[in-house]
């Protein structure tokens, strides 16, 4: 196939380009160059796309298939117009934050989304109804040739935000007592990113259309330490806080520094890592067990440094500070 990425600098753009070009495909990506080298073998078209006339050249050409990673509305409306009539079949990686509701256990695409953000551009705490506008916009546009990737938690080697990677290298970092939030029953997903690359091009290649949650399976926050434990082979304690105690000392949930990840302290999103993935199951997707997608990411995080400063998570004298206040 000719295959358009709209991006392609970045971590989930550049594995979708590399996996492209290892199998055969012709892979453009269309980015202003400036996030990171893109994948072997694939071809830049640099372009900036808040400019007007950013896909002027790309226009020219028809395309078997276009995917599109964007965060901002702007972007895909424009695309649409400009690009949607020389695109044979389409992908845009959404999200799951497009649910207008994040507390219903097993919920599926068919639970309604958040209401279109208007703006061109999103900010961090718009992004769920950024990702619905986008939709809309490219639902509107190209109708049944449109495929929707609905990714939770993606998890793997790469992964800078730091999340899926913290619990495993925390528990490798030293056998000092690990600090966790009381929540071992709550739900966690995460797909590594290696699956979710190899569904969404399969998909592309079937030319499957419509939405789907790709997401991991089910498991739970207990579970998903103690794997990251024995993977790591941590011996020391583990020691939970009331999540109320550590929002009191200021911790911050779920992502970012001084943090503790996968800890959503809203009721209202305790589902949000438990969602279905039924029909990306049905539709081929294949997830790899957990302790793989926890080993293959503990090795990563080694060759980074387990001492680094990370995207998420505590160093290790936050933690021990919190836990001698904790524990008097």
């Amino acid at each position: 196939m000719d295959l358009l990425i709209l991006g392609g600098t970045q971590w989930l753009g550049r594995e979708l380009a590399k996996e492209a070009s290892a199998r055969g495909h012709r892979v453009t990506c269309l980015a202003r160059g400036e996030a990171g080298a893109i994948a072997d073998g694939a071809v830049l078209v640099r372009a900036d796309r808040s400019q007007p006339g950013a896909y002027d050249e790309v226009a020219r050409h028809e395309w078997d298939a276009v995917i599109d990673v964007t965060r901002q509305p702007g972007f895909a409306r424009r695309a649409a117009v400009d690009l949607g009539p020389h695109a044979a079949h389409w992908t845009f990686i959404s999200s799951g934050n497009v649910y207008a509701a994040h507390d219903e256990p097993g919920a599926d695409e068919s639970a309604e989304l958040m209401a279109p953000l208007e703006a061109d551009e999103s900010t961090p705490d718009t992004y769920g109804e950024a990702k619905s506008a986008i939709e809309l916009a490219y639902r509107e546009a190209l109708g049944d040739r449109l495929l929707v990737i609905r990714p939770g938690l993606i998890a793997g080697p790469g992964d800078a935000s730091g999340r899926s990677g913290y619990w495993v290298a925390r528990a490798a970092r030293d056998d000092q007592p690990i600090l966790v939030p009381d929540i071992l029953d709550a739900a966690v997903q995460a797909i590594h990113i290696d699956d979710l690359v190899r569904f969404t091009l399969d998909s592309i290649e079937q030319r499957r259309t419509g939405a789907f949650n790709a997401v991991g399976d089910r498991t739970t926050f207990g579970d998903w330490l103690a794997r990251s434990r024995t993977i790591a082979g941590h011996r020391g304690e583990v020691i939970a806080a009331a999540p109320s105690w550590l929002a009191g000392q200021g911790v911050a949930e779920w992502s970012g520094p001084d943090s503790l990840p996968l800890w959503i302290i809203d009721p209202e999103w305790s589902a949000f890592l438990d969602r279905s993935n039924a029909a990306a199951v049905a539709a081929g997707l294949s997830l790899r067990p957990i302790d793989e997608l926890l080993a293959e990411t503990l090795e990563w995080e080694r060759a980074q440094g387990l001492d680094r400063e990370r995207g998420a998570g505590l160093d290790a004298a936050r933690e021990r500070a919190l836990l001698a206040a904790l524990l008097g």
